[in-house]
Order: structure tokens, then sequence, then C-alpha cells
């Protein structure tokens, strides 16, 4: 009986011992069963975009504030006292010059110069009738019939008579040039402001009272302050003069768009302000379409300096303002990346150009830095050429067209297919996401 309970034990126990042996074998293929889908378990390295550098002439281009000015300004006012009948042109509009715009009562000034017109007649008269006696007197004096005093009477006479009629001619011009001065025309042609008075208003000359402003805002001045300090720092960079003259001049708005045309530098002042320690630029730019408005607040960008060996690198690469300076991603020949420490100069487009911090045929990391998170320092990676967005957004169309035209043959498949073929689209799909 006892041996009997024994082997019944042993049975039991060595059943124990082989379901433990079964688990632990299944778990063990559970742990496998990734593994087994890759290459030996290893992950590929990430892809990363990068450019190679390379020295190339780069402008040091600053971003400067600047208030827009225009070219002229004429301050229309009133050159005869009167009584204003008409405005003449419509206010924002642009006008001509020479054109009316404003007509004050010109009835006094018509009759002034109706009387010194007639003054003229009269002065005429006199001169016509002094010339004769001398004339007749000459030939007299000479028989000895008239004496010498009344040919000298006559002659002074007829001077006398003349220098009335000069006078009576520049009464009438300053007449005239007064009536004419009753219609109020543009000096410049430019864009004319508000009116500043209305008809009935009665204007002064004695106070020169404005009646409208006239700017020629095409092309607009671009009056820019520098500091002094930045000034000089361009010019040691590039070896030369700094802020030459005709240099272009780009203009950014307050919402960050650029205006398609450029400007041009016209001078560099060469006195420093003592009260701001800033120096006075000014640029000209053409303003057709009115985009630039006097008085307006605007930045713009200015290649002072020319740098014989600069880098230009995306402005994406680069992490400005960290506790090392301005960092970004190498990567090196042992497709490791490392962070390196480098020097901006100015900003160019949508780049920053490096003047120290890198060499010429480094790799320099654009884009997959959120991958570099997930892997261990020192992971090597995958360096593949970087394209810009703009190329990237001008092969999306090819891809769709690609993409429809696959879908399209997709579904020509006959119902009679495997089911299987339904599913050729997921690795696609998973390449996507990663």
């Amino acid at each position: 009986m006892r041996s009997d309970h024994s082997s019944l034990s042993l049975t039991r126990i060595a059943a124990a011992t082989l379901v433990a042996v079964t688990l632990l074998s299944a778990c063990g293929n559970k742990d496998a069963a990734p593994g087994a889908g890759g290459a030996g378990g290893q992950m590929p390295p990430p892809e990363v975009g990068v450019i190679t550098t390379r020295f190339e002439p780069v402008a040091l281009q600053t971003e400067l504030p600047a208030r827009a000015e225009p070219v002229r300004t004429a301050q229309v006012r009133a050159r005869v006292d009167g009584v204003v009948l008409k405005r003449l042109f419509t206010e924002g509009s642009e006008v001509k010059q020479g054109q009316s715009l404003y007509q004050i009562d010109p009835a006094p000034y018509q009759a002034q110069l109706a009387a010194a017109q007639a003054e003229v007649g009269r002065a005429q008269a006199t001169l016509n009738q002094a010339a004769a006696l001398a004339e007749r007197y000459k030939p007299l004096v000479e028989a000895n019939a008239v004496s010498k005093q009344e040919y000298t009477n006559a002659v002074a006479a007829q001077k006398q008579a003349e220098a009335a009629l000069a006078a009576a001619r520049a009464q009438a011009r300053i007449a005239q040039i007064n009536s004419g001065y009753a219609n109020v025309a543009a000096p410049i042609s430019g864009r004319i402001g508000r009116a500043l008075v209305t008809e009935g208003a009665l204007v002064s000359a004695a106070q020169a009272t404005e009646l409208a402003l006239i700017q020629q805002t095409n092309p607009m001045y671009l009056n820019i302050t520098q500091s002094a300090t930045e000034l000089q720092r361009l010019r040691r960079q590039s070896g030369g003069n700094g802020s030459a003259k005709d240099v272009p001049v780009t203009v950014m708005l307050d919402d960050g768009t650029e205006l398609p045309t450029r400007g041009r530098l016209l001078f560099s002042d060469v006195t420093v302000d003592p009260g701001t320690g800033q120096v006075t630029l000014r640029a000209q730019v053409p303003n057709p379409d009115n985009a630039l408005l006097p008085g307006q607040y605007v930045r713009v960008r200015v290649a002072q300096a020319q740098l014989p060996n600069g880098i230009l690198v995306p402005q994406q690469a680069v992490t400005r303002g960290g506790p090392q300076g301005d960092t970004l991603m190498v990567v090196g020949p042992d497709n490791k990346p490392a962070q390196r420490t480098v020097k901006i100069a100015s900003q160019q487009g949508s780049d920053w150009v490096v003047t120290d911090g890198l060499k010429e045929g480094e790799r320099v990391m654009v884009d997959g830095f959120q991958k570099l998170q997930m892997m261990p320092p020192g992971t090597p990676v995958k360096a593949v050429a970087w394209q810009p967005k703009q190329q990237a957004g001008a092969q999306a169309p090819a891809a769709a067209a690609t993409a429809a035209a696959a879908a399209e043959t997709a579904g020509q498949v006959p119902a009679s297919a495997p089911s299987g073929s339904t599913t050729s689209a997921t690795p696609a799909a998973g390449t996507s996401r990663r």
C-alpha cells in the first residue's frame, strides 16, 4: 500500500514538472517573437537631413528700423486775400503740377488788373505826345527857331513819359499775377490730403492760410537709424568702408511681408548723434502702388558689408541663446552627431551667416532632431541630403498624382482576387508614419 502511494506521488511530481517546463518554453517563444521579425533584433539608424557646408562670398545684412518720408512735400497756401468760392479736387487723390485746386473770388483782382491796364494806356498816350513834341522841336532848335531850353524840356518830358509807361506796365503785371493767384494751383505732382478750408472761408495772404498738403510718395525716402558701434563692427568684418552708395535695400512691412521692389542706399551720415549714439542713413525705394505711407514705421535689410568666406546655414538648424551660445549638430565621419558652438554674424533670408565654428565640407544636421531624442547618445544616424520645404511642396502634386494612379489601378482588381491583395498598401502606410 505504501509503495503504491509513493508511486502516485512521484507521478504527480513528474506531471507538475512537465507543465512548468512547457509554460517556460511558451514564455520564451513569446519573448523571442519580436526579435525574429527584425534583422538580428536591431533598429535601423534614424534618417536625418543634412547640408554640406561650403565657403562663399556672403553679404552681411543688417535689419534696421526706418521711417518713410515723401521725397517732396508742398503746403498749398493762399497768396492773396479773399473768399474761397470752389474746391476743385478730390481729397486723397493724385494731382498734377499746375492743376487747379481752389478758386478764390477773383473780382477785386480783375478790377485792379483793369485799372492797371487803363493806366498803361494813359501812360502810353502821354509818351506818344511827349515823343511827338520832342521830334518836332529837334529841327527847330537846329534852325534857332526855338530855344535849346525848350527842346531840353521836351526831351525830358519824353523820358518821364517812358518811365511812367514802364511803371504802369509793372503795376499791370502785378495785378495780373494777383488775379492768377486767385486760382490756386498745385505746385508739385503727388497725393493731396484732406481740404483744410471749405467754400466760403476767408483766407489771407498775410497769414499764409494753409489750404492743403501735397506729398510726392513715388519714390519714397526711408530715414534709417543705426548704432555707430554696429556700423564700425560691420566695417571691421568686411575690411571695407561699409554703407557704400547704391547698396540694395529690402523693405519689410509690419506684418512681415517684403515689398516686391527693392530700394537703394543714397548716403550714410558721417556725424554721430551725441544723444543717441546713432548714425542716420537714407534710402530711396519705388512706391508705385502706395504700399508705403508717409511717416510709416518699417524695417529694412541692408547689405552693408561683404564677407569673402562665409557659410550659410538654415535657421532651423541653429539653436540660439542657449547656455553655450549658438549651437548646431554636426554629423561626423563616423555618422555620429555632435553638438558644435558657432558664431552668427547676421541673417540672410531664411539662413544664418556663420563666421566661426564650422569648416568647409562638414555635414550640418537640419532636420530629424526628434528622432535623436528617442535614441541613446552617440547613436549613429543615416545622413541624407536635406531638401527645403519649397522643393518638398513642389514634389507633392507629383506624389499625389502617383498615389491617385495607384488607387485607380487597385480599383481595377477583379472581385475574385485573393483577399490578401487588399493589404498591399499597409506597408506603405506604416512607412509614412515612420
